[in-house]
């Protein structure tokens, strides 16, 4: 009778103990079951969206984008006339530059041929080109929610949206205004340029539905929906997270693996791969530039770009000090112990996730392995064979 007691006794215990965590785990913090999830998630990285949306005073139409695509391609935008979107953004290199610093008005040649005239005084562009390709996409989440009409733009987040980021190179000394124009007469004049080409207003009249349509809004708008078009959404890291298993090697599946253990997917999250925040890393400055670059709010962050396409877009960072992706993993490993390359910032300034950072050198060619993953080369490469400006397409690149 006294063991059937204290058999009994020792069930009650452990029904309790059973009942008490039920009720702890129903009582669980749900940042606890959301890191969980996280885990599984391969920290927040995931597939782009096979399809993107417009903004709601913009939807977008074939004839917007194919209008915004000549747009894209035409020097007209210029003060000079000798520099469109397409010279620092050309699909060569998957819509960004393989410069550290772009050459944008005054200069002659495309990519690494790209030069300045003689008796240049127009400095480099102050930053790095990034690259366009699916832009459509800049602000998404980790649940692959976005509003296009606050999409944030540029590396200090200056702008938001497509259709605001759109005009502010035309304004800028040394991308396309040059010395001919003040900042505040140049889109009137851009305009007024446009206006006076029939082949311009009967497209703009049918991209936008509206008589007299050219417009700054609507040159920005037709930019805008171009530029939201360049989609490269196939990666085999986009097909291995939609289903498909065989899309990514082993090797780039522990590359995966790496990168969230090791905290890149702090930052680098999301199907953009970027928490479209600003982060202070310390990165050399670039003796291009006749001035410090402090960054955003002058603090001396940059946003986080995204990590797609990087095949084509290099070299990396804001100013395009760091040439490989090599280069740019074994910055983040010197981070924890050897001197800033930048002499303008403290330590204590550096981002605390960036030094948290786990990052081993045996482990960075793996990781480049997986990054590979994320290159799609099936995008919209379609140049126009001529522009209604009549000027020569995307400027002087040759």
């Amino acid at each position: 009778m006294r063991f059937r007691v204290i058999g009994l006794l020792i069930i009650l215990a452990a029904v309790g103990c059973i009942g008490i965590n039920a009720c702890q785990n129903k009582q669980k913090p749900e940042s606890v079951v959301t890191r969980k999830k996280v885990a599984a998630d391969n920290g927040n990285i995931n597939a782009l969206p096979l399809d993107y949306s417009s903004p709601p005073d913009n939807p977008s139409n074939k004839e917007k984008i194919e209008l915004g695509r000549l747009l894209f391609y035409d020097p007209i935008l210029s003060g000079g006339k000798d520099v469109s979107c397409a010279t620092c953004h050309h699909p060569e290199f998957g819509y960004a530059e393989s410069l550290e610093l772009s050459i944008g008005v005054n200069g002659k040649g495309l990519g690494e041929k790209r030069v300045f005239n003689h008796g240049n005084d127009i400095p480099f562009t102050k930053r790095n080109a990034q690259s366009l390709l699916n832009t459509a996409f800049n602000g998404i989440d980790r649940n692959s929610t976005y509003s296009p009409a606050l999409a944030p733009m540029f590396w200090d987040l200056r702008a938001k949206s497509l259709e605001e980021q759109a005009m502010l190179p035309v304004k800028t000394l040394e991308e396309m205004r040059g010395h001919g124009f003040e900042e505040q007469i140049i889109t009137k004049e851009i305009v007024a340029r446009i206006q006076r080409i029939k082949a311009y207003q009967k497209l703009f009249d049918q991209a936008f539905g509206e008589s007299n349509a050219v417009t700054e809004k609507n040159i920005s708008r037709a930019l805008a929906a171009f530029q939201r078009s360049l989609i490269a959404n196939q990666s085999r890291f986009d097909k291995y997270m939609r289903g498909d298993k065989s899309a990514m090697s082993t090797r780039e599946i522990e590359g995966m693996q790496l990168f969230v253990s090791t905290g890149c997917a702090s930052c680098h999250s999301g199907p953009m791969f970027s928490d479209f925040k600003t982060h202070v890393l310390g990165v050399a400055d670039n003796d291009k530039l006749a001035f410090v670059d402090s960054g955003f709010q002058q603090s001396f962050a940059f946003r986080t770009p995204s990590l797609r396409n990087l095949r084509f877009t290099r070299p990396y960072m804001h100013n395009g000090k760091i040439p490989t992706l090599e280069s740019v993993l074994t910055f983040y490993e010197d981070l924890r112990g050897k001197d800033l390359p930048n002499k303008h910032i403290q330590r204590s300034q550096v981002d605390t996730l960036a030094l948290q950072l786990k990052l081993e050198f045996k482990n960075i060619s793996t990781i480049i392995e997986f990054l590979n993953a994320l290159n799609d080369d099936k995008y919209d490469k379609t140049i126009p064979a001529s522009v209604p400006s009549g000027l020569t397409v995307g400027g002087k690149i040759q």
